[in-house]
């Protein structure tokens, strides 16, 4: 069975928790940040975790990570 290539762009936008689920960033940080208020970039920064339905495809996209 061949080596499965994984998705360049998922493995710099996910990675794997300690315990198995995919950890994500947020959206909407990179530009225009002048009229988002202080407060909201602020919760932006931490980032979340890849929806339960989500998991599964995402997964297949970043297999040895």
């Amino acid at each position: 069975m061949p080596k499965i290539k994984t998705n360049r762009g998922a493995a710099k936008r996910f990675k794997k928790s300690a315990s198995g689920r995919i950890k994500r960033g947020c959206a909407f940080t990179s530009h225009i940040l002048t009229h988002k208020s202080t407060k909201r970039k602020r919760d932006l920064r931490g980032g979340g975790m890849v929806a339960a339905v989500d998991q599964k495809n995402v997964a297949r996209l970043i297999p040895y990570k």
